[in-house]
């Protein structure tokens, strides 16, 4: 039986955390970490020091905020403690100073996202980007997302940059016209990235493609948190018998 903190279980995609952990067969929650806590039928703490100072727990899984997961995952790794995290708005230098300080034998597993269909989608994103010259990526969420761009764009972006091995000149960031900079876009790593926040949306992604004479378009939408937790047990089940730093879902998916 896998042992689960869950940091973050009083919002939104912590409930959700939560409520698939003890659906599975294979794991428990050990404890609920958030510092605006809840009523609980299992121990729960304000901060992530009392939980593994308390309760022997396997597995960390983190959706809190930008300005708190780095401290989660610091002490949970130290102790020896495996993290799944799906908290945005992390650089990769700072995951892997990070996971340089984790006890031997220990997981820091990222995904900026963790439904499948988001994962293919910048899989297939990678593929086309060596055969066209442009790439914008738009990413559309609700109004209370506390990272903008997303994660998810953020490494879409990366991704399609790795891949397509020129640096793209981003027609048309020149002709923005003063007081409307930033109408073209964020440039990461070259790629334009707009980012909208709305109420109506969950998570939604388009990366279109741009060649003479044709346009290619992928896009994905997630209209529930339900979609997140397939991902989620599946990183749960898979850092055990893992030990370092590891980002992305792909990973874990054959």
């Amino acid at each position: 039986m896998i042992r689960v903190a869950v940091a973050g279980y009083a919002g939104r995609m912590g409930s959700a955390v939560v409520e698939a952990v003890t659906a599975a067969d294979d794991m428990t929650v050990a404890c609920g970490i958030d510092p605006f806590g809840k009523e609980a039928d299992f121990p729960t703490f304000e901060n992530i020091q009392q939980a593994v100072d308390a309760v022997d727990f396997d597995v960390m899984v983190d959706f809190t905020q930008p300005n708190v997961v780095a401290g989660n995952i610091e002490v949970a790794l130290k102790a020896g403690r495996d993290c799944v995290v799906g908290t945005t708005g992390l650089a990769t230098d700072v995951l892997e100073s990070l996971a340089a300080q984790a006890a031997p034998g220990s997981c820091l597993f990222y995904a900026p996202n963790f439904t499948t269909g988001a994962v293919l989608m910048m899989q297939f994103a990678k593929a086309c980007a060596p055969f066209f010259p442009e790439a914008e990526v738009i990413e559309l969420h609700h109004c209370n997302k506390k990272d903008a761009p997303s994660g998810t764009a953020v490494r879409t972006a990366q991704m399609i940059a790795e891949a397509r091995g020129h640096e793209s000149a981003a027609p048309g960031k020149e002709t923005e016209i003063a007081g409307a900079e930033g109408a073209r876009g964020a440039l990461v790593d070259g790629v334009p990235v707009h980012s909208v926040r709305s109420m109506g949306f969950v998570a939604s992604q388009e990366v279109i493609f741009g060649s003479m004479g044709q346009t290619l378009t992928i896009r994905h939408d997630s209209w529930d948190r339900s979609s997140y937790m397939p991902g989620v047990l599946l990183g749960i089940r898979s850092v055990g018998e893992l030990e370092g730093l590891i980002i992305g879902l792909e990973n874990f998916m054959n």
